[in-house]
């Protein structure tokens, strides 16, 4: 089912300005748009949104400095940017910054309506967990108040019935249904594009899988292979940023050189 969300749109072209707004409308969301990024800021602090779609190329104030600027007053609220002009250094400049995933245009309607259809999804399922979190607090502290003298059962072994939900590479695992990336028990938070490139590496692992593969099967999408080979290359920066110990000295995503990536599990 379609959670609906209330998006902010920002692009110095009023044409498509218009066009993303009629195809996130059409998808059921609530959509106000902006010319510049003066403007964004001015309506972000009296309106509230829950995911923002910025140009990173825009005349006035950049792309990135409105999202250092919209980071610093709204760290939670999720901001893609597009660009027609790929750049490794701007989109790991923009990673790094908090931006949650970087698209090149043209934006195709299917992924635009996804992404946003993911990010509302994982925005719900986050505060549906606080708040169970928070009723779980106040039953434990009621049951310490009452069942003193009982010992607690021990949980119910669910991992007979979680293979097909998960996909596990020594000690990195990936919840297929919550888009979720543990590593050695660790929790890593991973935009859904680059859980999408991990989940294309683990599955081929050990082999090496080429660029356009990669591309192909975490963006939807064919690519020619120097564009493919920028776009990977940055989604492997923001994933080796999160999973590995030394992002330096990668363990997990080995680069082969001319030919691709393999994930290494163990």
């Amino acid at each position: 089912m379609s959670q609906p969300g209330h998006i902010l749109i920002i692009d110095d072209e009023a044409a498509l300005r218009q066009t993303l707004a009629r195809i996130l409308q059409r998808a059921g969301h609530e959509v106000t748009t902006a010319e510049s990024g003066e403007v964004a800021l001015s309506l972000i602090a009296n309106t509230t949104f829950d995911v923002i779609y910025m140009d990173l190329r825009m005349p006035g104030m950049p792309g990135l400095e409105a999202l250092k600027r919209i980071q610093v007053s709204h760290p939670d609220l999720p901001v893609i940017l597009f660009t027609a002009q790929p750049d490794v250094n701007s989109a790991v400049e923009a990673l790094r910054l908090g931006a949650t995933d970087y698209l090149l245009k043209p934006l195709r309607p299917q992924v635009l309506v996804e992404r946003t259809q993911a990010i509302l999804s994982q925005r719900e399922k986050e505060r549906r967990r606080r708040e169970i979190q928070s009723q779980i607090q106040a039953l434990q502290s009621e049951l310490k108040r009452m069942e003193n003298d009982e010992e607690p059962r021990a949980a119910p072994d669910l991992a007979g019935a979680t293979n097909e939900r998960f996909v596990s590479r020594g000690t990195v695992k990936l919840d297929l249904h919550t888009r979720r990336v543990t590593v050695g028990g660790r929790v890593v938070n991973l935009p859904p594009t680059a859980f999408h490139y991990l989940l294309a590496l683990a599955r081929h692992a050990p082999n090496v899988v080429d660029y356009q593969t990669l591309v192909t099967e975490a963006q939807g999408y064919q690519a020619e292979a120097r564009e493919a080979q920028e776009l990977v290359k940055w989604h492997i920066h923001h994933i080796r940023q999160a999973i590995e110990p030394d992002p330096q000295n990668p363990i997990y995503i080995i680069n082969v050189r001319g030919s691709g990536y393999r994930f290494v599990g163990d």
